[in-house]
């Protein structure tokens, strides 16, 4: 067996100090010789028990401290102080290994050095070009080594920003020292005693330094940088799993992450949860005896982390909850799936609704948005989702009415009838909607009013408002934002061939494979229609929504019955 003496640890450790502490004693019982930085922020009283109950493991030391703050350059000291440590106290380290104390082993620590003694040259560390690098976050790519940066991003953001501002407006640049390419990468490495002496005794060490200290986190390229100019062999890849989201934070592995650990075969992981029991008993009492010596795979849980990041950014189409509900143009799709809005045929065909439902195999409501309640299909005050008839409740938030609506019945296509007497709150929201099939046959509205006893004047009047209305309605859906598909044609135009209309609507919401049609629902009677139109225009209304019902005709009736034939006898 291979001496665990040739692999180093540097521990970076500044909160969890029991977990820190459990991951220290069971590197150095591996046999790896450990140097751990604690932060100077931890409390003395705090530093004092943590380095009491690790001074039994002759093989452990502590470095000398820093005040540690995140993206500044006290992180790349208490490195550099750990490493320079850990050369000189080990002379047999071959390789030494950068963790922190949210690290854990993944694989017995056998592995890993046998691992690094099989490529006794080789540095591992993610270092790659400013240009090559498409996942920095935050607007800094290439001006981190440009402009100078005094003030702390998350203690001064102001300040922060300002002086980036101003900088950038004064065209403020700084020279790079010569010979150095910026490189961006991981700040968990493991590089060669080699190279990492040759990193710290460099005569032009103080120069490289003065530049770096005023780059935007230094930790993420300060190495990454320097390693360019004394490795002979570079693997730009680190050794430790570590996962971040889209805003660049790193992914916190808890209890239920054992098995997609497990699956990487990585030698390390971070950040582990504090309190993730399960993982940190799992992996540190893994049988050394059963090594599998793989090649560590992370690629195997990128399709797992990437569904997560799209599922984190993008979310579930038309779903809005108290801990997802995005701005407007965020949606990732307005609703859940396809649904239907039917305007006008429930005033023009008897019996519309169980019609469409026989022959569709849909779900179809009345008027959802009718003044007096919400109308549902099966007629009871309560629908999937506990959504409730109540007009109040409804209107309270129409929008989210609706896609509760069609998120709760996913998978069930959904139609509901509208008209201009209905609430009009979600014209744009649907017109916008790709989900959305819209059939309209305008002046419908009109029927109920032909067939009502009401005064001809209180006819009139309604009749003006419900058609400025619908025609305010139809001018949103002209718009060339519109998404959903809209189909529109007036009462004349339906009366003359209803059944090529509804076989449209059944082939638009129903399976593709449908019969053609022998059969639809009757018309309401409309004998009479054309005059009552004529008198609304002799009442000084231009009802234009309808189309063309001649004022001589009885409108739509049926056929004189031929005349029986006779005989006359001569």
């Amino acid at each position: 067996m291979n001496n665990p003496g040739t692999v180093g640890v540097v521990m970076l450790v500044h909160e969890a100090l029991d977990r820190a502490a459990q991951v220290a004693r069971h590197w150095a019982a591996s046999g790896c010789p450990v140097v751990v930085h604690v932060d100077l922020q931890v409390s003395d009283d705090d530093f004092a028990g943590f380095s009491n109950g690790l001074s039994d493991l002759p093989n452990l030391v502590f470095s000398n401290r820093h005040r540690c703050e995140w993206g500044a350059w006290s992180l790349v000291q208490a490195s550099q102080t750990a490493a320079k440590l850990m050369l000189d106290t080990y002379p047999d380290v071959r390789h030494v290994y950068l963790a922190s104390g949210s690290c854990l082993p993944l694989r017995p620590v056998q592995e890993l050095v046998d691992y690094l003694d099989e490529r006794p040259r080789t540095d591992f560390i993610e270092s790659t070009t400013t240009q090559d690098v498409p996942w920095t976050t935050g607007g800094l790519n290439s001006e981190r080594f440009t402009l100078r940066f005094p003030f702390s991003w998350k203690r001064h953001r102001r300040l922060f920003d300002r002086f980036v501002r101003l900088q950038r407006r004064v065209g403020y640049k700084r020279k790079m020292p010569d010979g150095l390419i910026p490189h961006l990468g991981s700040q968990w490495w493991c590089l060669t005693r080699q190279t990492l002496s040759a990193l710290l005794e460099d005569p032009k060490r103080k120069i490289y330094e003065n530049y770096f200290k005023w780059v935007w986190i230094p930790d993420e390229s300060y190495y990454q940088t320097m390693v360019r100019l004394y490795s002979t062999n570079i693997e730009s890849r680190s050794l430790t799993l570590a996962k971040f989201d889209y805003q660049g934070k790193p992914h916190t592995f808890y209890n239920d992450h054992l098995q997609l650990l497990r699956r990487s075969d990585c030698f390390v992981a971070r950040k582990i949860w504090p309190r993730a029991d399960r993982l940190y008993q799992a992996f540190l009492n893994t049988n050394s005896s059963n090594l599998k010596h793989t090649e560590p795979n992370p690629g195997k849980i990128d399709r797992v982390f990437s569904k997560a990041v799209e599922r984190r950014t993008l979310g579930r189409a038309g779903l809005y909850m108290q801990s997802r509900y995005p701005v407007e143009g965020r949606e990732n799709g307005l609703t859940a799936s396809g649904y239907s809005v039917l305007q006008g045929f429930d005033e023009l065909l008897l019996d519309f609704s169980p019609w469409l439902e026989k022959n569709a195999g849909v779900k179809v409501h009345g008027h959802l948005f009718s003044p007096e309640r919400a109308e549902f299909s099966d007629g009871g005050p309560v629908y999937n989702g506990c959504l409730s008839e109540s007009a109040l409740v409804r209107d309270y938030n129409p929008k989210s009415f609706l896609t509760n609506l069609i998120w709760n019945a996913r998978g069930e296509h959904q139609c509901f009838q509208f008209g201009p007497n209905d609430t009009q709150a979600l014209n744009w929201f649907i017109a916008k909607d790709p989900n959305a099939h819209i059939h309209i046959i305008t002046g419908a509205w009109v029927v109920p009013l032909f067939h009502s006893n009401l005064n001809f004047s209180e006819i009139r009047k309604e009749a003006a408002r419900l058609q400025r209305i619908e025609s305010a309605q139809l001018n949103v859906l002209r718009s060339p934002y519109v998404k959903a598909r809209v189909q529109t044609l007036n009462m004349s135009e339906f009366v003359e061939s209803p059944m090529e209309v509804l076989q449209t609507i059944l082939d638009a919401i129903g399976p593709r494979n449908m019969r053609a049609l022998s059969e639809v629902p009757k018309l309401v009677d409309l004998t009479g229609f054309g005059k009552f139109l004529q008198n609304l225009k002799n009442q000084g209304m231009h009802p234009y929504l309808m189309g063309d019902f001649p004022a001589d005709t009885l409108g739509i009736q049926k056929p004189p019955k031929p005349r029986k034939p006779y005989l006359v006898r001569k």
